[in-house]
């Protein structure tokens, strides 16, 4: 296998630097001729400006201006950063050791930078607060879901830990709050086929072979709501939410399901009210069985009345 190379500017406000690998064959006079065109959403002034501050380096150190293509060589860079609205709540520490980091994800935090989310995310604040440069995700949470999120403190063992999730070996329990339906039979497992198409914000169920698995059954109702308990056997994305919609009892504070609706990224009213509550699995470096539970609850569930305001 070959070794990735590494980089050789260090992080930067919590993230690694951009690596680019310059194409075997192209007729690019300059790097910076190739930069214009791999980068068209970056002004070709502003890879000027970086070229010109040495923010643009290679192998042997900073790229000139006028360096001439080097097909086959890798270029490291920062990029620049979006405008960002802070997330205001805190990330709980449920457990931490030599190899693993579990928290309590609050909802509206993205797991890992993407898009409009680059240093308000889970990955990039934990790396800062906790002084863990190295700490990479096992799993993934959607950004508007809250509860557990597992964390590989050694790079090491990132894919002993990665691969627990991919093949489906960590169990996994969700709890929400949904409108109780006195006419729906709980407990039931909902089989159907999701499928969720690139730049198409949500998922949808569709006739074929299923592939989303999910058990639903319900805790506790009081005043028109329920407390489900959730069991995805998959994880398709948006599962929960798409299963939950299906029964006819939407997760409350979903605004994809089953109508779609617009939120500012700045509205932290409201949240999604569903919680990553358990990580259940045998640890694949010791062999130990090993149970985590979140410490968060559903506002919904808790303080109906200040929730819906």
């Amino acid at each position: 296998m070959r070794r990735r190379l590494r980089s050789p500017l260090p992080q930067r406000h919590g993230l690694d630097a951009a690596r680019l690998r310059l194409p075997d064959e192209g007729s690019w006079a300059t790097i910076r001729d190739h930069l214009v065109q791999r980068l068209p959403r970056v002004d070709p002034a502003r890879i000027d400006a970086m070229l010109a501050e040495e923010r643009i380096v290679g192998l042997d150190g900073p790229v000139a201006v006028d360096a001439p293509y080097a097909p086959g060589t890798f270029v490291w860079f920062h990029r620049d950063l979006p405008v960002e609205v802070p997330v205001p709540f805190e990330i709980g520490v449920v457990f931490r050791d030599e190899d693993l980091l579990v928290v309590d994800k609050p909802h509206f935090l993205a797991t890992i930078p993407r898009g409009q989310h680059i240093v308000q995310t889970a990955l990039v604040r934990l790396r800062l607060e906790l002084g863990i440069p190295a700490l990479s995700p096992a799993h993934r949470l959607d950004r508007v879901t809250a509860g557990l999120l597992m964390f590989v403190v050694r790079p090491e063992l990132r894919g002993a830990y990665q691969t627990l999730f991919r093949d489906r070996k960590v169990r996994k329990e969700y709890e929400a709050v949904a409108p109780y339906d006195p006419d729906l039979v709980l407990p039931t497992v909902v089989r159907s086929r999701i499928v969720k198409e690139r730049g198409v914000i949500t998922a949808q169920e569709v006739p074929g072979e299923p592939n989303a698995e999910t058990r639903v059954e319900l805790l506790a109702y009081r005043d028109g709501v329920g407390r489900y308990r959730l069991t995805p056997s998959t994880g398709r994305t948006h599962q929960l939410r798409v299963h939950m919609s299906g029964l006819g009892v939407p997760i409350l504070g979903d605004d994809f399901y089953p109508v779609l609706t617009e939120k500012p990224l700045d509205d932290f009213t409201r949240p999604l009210q569903l919680l990553s509550r358990v990580l259940e699995f045998t640890d694949p470096v010791s062999g130990r069985p090993r149970r985590f539970e979140s410490r968060s609850r559903l506002a919904a569930w808790d303080s109906p009345g200040v929730w819906a305001r």
